[in-house]
């Protein structure tokens, strides 16, 4: 198992993590019995960096995780975040991060996850309305208090997370990477270099279409939010199509899945960083675990290289 350090605060995680998102929220229906069996397996073998948020759910999430927490809670690195507002009945209420906001929300985190402190917490995303220097000192406020041991951001621009990290000490960034979104290397990933701030990658898997199991639109269920989304419109798929099929080429080469290439790519990148991969299933998550074993060659990452450019659909 690799781990890695994320920032220069002590935070050390396994490469490999788990998105627990999918399991309450935007991919359709799913049991709670399966994803427990796949929490506690995580555990098993490893895979203790568990990411989750308020508003997956809404606040479902974090109820499932605390069942899955009992009786290995010192076993469990956890994350979750704030600042995506939701009501009871999933309604959209905006971005927030006022002080009073922080602190109620992690108030409500840890009740509804069964713990005394949460060991990664994040702002989901940044509240223009609120001077960053307020929402990060109610976050080191939450430090000082126990509550939370470390502290991230989530999609923040780099000067948002300079500013944020004058006021407090920043271990991780969470933002989307993978080989068909890579906008983060432009600008936000020399900064986090230069103030040494950790990273990590969610939807590492592309929203799952580089494992090469989204041939259509018809592979999406009922449900699922990327029947929405910009890179899962017919043509996009079809224009997109030729990355995936590269990776699943790969993927014969060295005797692995195309998910465990897409992860490899991503673990192979010069930088202080885990991934955290989503699953339901207990054989995508051995199988995402066993891809930090893959060791790309470097003609395999210059041809990924030559065609993860140019992709076509906006993120969201």
């Amino acid at each position: 198992m690799k781990q890695v350090s994320l920032g220069s605060q002590g935070l050390r995680v396994p490469a490999i993590g788990l998105g627990c998102m999918g399991m309450s929220d935007f991919y359709g229906s799913s049991s709670e019995a399966q994803n427990l069996a796949v929490l506690a397996r995580a555990a098993t073998i490893g895979c203790t960096f568990w990411d989750t948020s308020d508003m997956y759910g809404p606040f479902t999430n974090e109820l499932l995780l605390a069942k899955a927490l009992k009786g290995r809670r010192e076993q469990i690195i956890l994350a979750t975040k704030f600042g995506v507002a939701r009501g009871e009945d999933g309604s959209w209420q905006g971005i927030k991060g006022n002080a009073d906001y922080v602190k109620a929300c992690c108030d409500a985190s840890l009740k509804r996850l069964g713990t005394d402190h949460i060991d990664l917490y994040y702002q989901h995303r940044v509240d223009e309305k609120t001077p960053i220097e307020e929402t990060v000192g109610a976050m080191a406020e939450l430090v000082k208090a126990g509550k939370v041991r470390y502290l991230g951001l989530s999609e923040a621009d780099p000067e948002t997370i300079a500013r944020a990290h004058a006021v407090h000490p920043i271990s991780a960034l969470q933002t989307e990477y993978s080989l068909w979104s890579r906008d983060v290397e432009a600008a936000i990933l020399p900064t986090i270099r230069r103030l040494e701030i950790g990273f990590v990658a969610y939807s590492p898997l592309g929203r799952g279409f580089l494992s090469g199991a989204i041939r259509s639109r018809s592979d999406l269920q009922p449900g699922d939010w990327r029947l929405q989304n910009p890179r899962f419109s017919e043509e996009a798929i079809a224009k997109n199509r030729g990355l995936a099929e590269l990776v699943t080429e790969i993927a014969k080469e060295l005797t692995a899945t195309p998910a465990q290439v897409a992860l490899a790519w991503v673990l192979s990148r010069d930088l202080l960083l885990a991934a955290i991969p989503g699953t339901r299933k207990l054989e995508r998550l051995e199988e995402n675990w066993a891809s930090q074993d893959i060791s790309l060659r470097p003609e395999q990452l210059a041809r990924l290289e030559s065609l993860a450019q140019g992709v076509t659909g906006a993120r969201y």
